[in-house]
């Protein structure tokens, strides 16, 4: 039988010399190398789309910029675009259920009217403008739209619900071909009047229907997998939570403070896409 009692000099010295190891057990320590590297890409994945749902909550638009490089180095170019389509979907339904009573539904309508069939038009579209060209115009419309919004925001003037119907279609065909128009979208509805949870759920609720008209046409295309679903519902979920935390930050903010932060938005986004232009 073993013997439970102490040891002794004499038998480490016996242990010893049988060849023994009675060197002290280390304790084992964790370390995040110890986790699978797809376990960590969807750790960081997730907390990322938190951030950007909540910032997106605030200034109605931003998700995509901050999440699209980090899908493309986790999960590949070919799956971060539909991954991105779907977890847009999630984070706008998001955006609506947080402010559901204030959604201006006849704004949001007569934007997607042509919105959604121009943004199936988009997604089977090749850009024949030359990339450069674009990305000026669209540094130009952003940084113009500050004093326009002023502007129209003096004189107590907004876009119509026939003024969203017009600018839908070229947005909604842009937004089929590239990542996110999102703050293309934002003067729009902020000169149809509409300010803090009003703009951000009426904005949300129209991106919604156009994403996921662009979600089918990617299915139509083959370029949906299980896998690539999966991945843009987790993201999604996490992008909806973030719209639920943006809420209490967006309540305590006054009318002025959120034009002078949108103006801010504008102002960078403007500059952000001359940066692209002539890198």
């Amino acid at each position: 039988m073993a013997n439970d009692g102490p040891v002794r000099d004499e038998d480490l010295c016996v242990a010893c010399a049988a060849g023994v190891d009675v060197s002290p057990a280390k304790p084992t320590s964790f370390k995040a190398s110890d986790l699978d590297p797809p376990r960590l890409e969807l750790i960081l994945v997730l907390a990322v789309g938190l951030v950007a749902g909540t910032i997106s909550g605030i200034v109605g638009t931003g998700a995509s910029l901050i999440l699209m490089p980090i899908l493309v180095v986790c999960f590949g170019p070919q799956q971060a675009v539909p991954i991105m389509a779907i977890a847009a979907v999630l984070g706008n339904i998001g955006k609506v259920l947080a402010w559901w009573r204030v959604v201006d539904w006849r704004a949001c309508g007569a934007y997607s009217a042509t919105a959604v069939p121009c943004a199936i038009l988009g997604v089977k579209t090749l850009l024949a403008v030359p990339p450069r060209a674009i990305e000026v115009a669209l540094g130009a419309f952003f940084i113009a739209m500050v004093p326009a919004r002023r502007w129209f925001h003096r004189r107590r003037l907004h876009l119509s619900h026939r003024d969203l119907a017009l600018l839908g279609a070229p947005v909604g065909f842009l937004t089929g071909i590239v990542v996110s128009t999102g703050p293309i979208q934002v003067p729009i509805f902020i000169g149809a009047g509409l300010e803090k949870g009003a703009f951000i759920a009426t904005e949300a609720a129209a991106s919604c229907i156009v994403y996921f008209t662009k979600v089918l046409a990617f299915g139509m295309a083959d370029a949906l997998g299980t896998d690539t679903i999966l991945k843009g519902l987790a993201v999604g979920g996490s992008m909806m939570a973030g719209a639920f935390v943006s809420r209490r930050i967006l309540q305590r903010m006054t009318p002025h403070e959120f034009r002078h932060l949108i103006d801010a938005l504008m102002i960078v986004s403007g500059l952000s896409m001359f940066w692209v232009a002539f890198r």
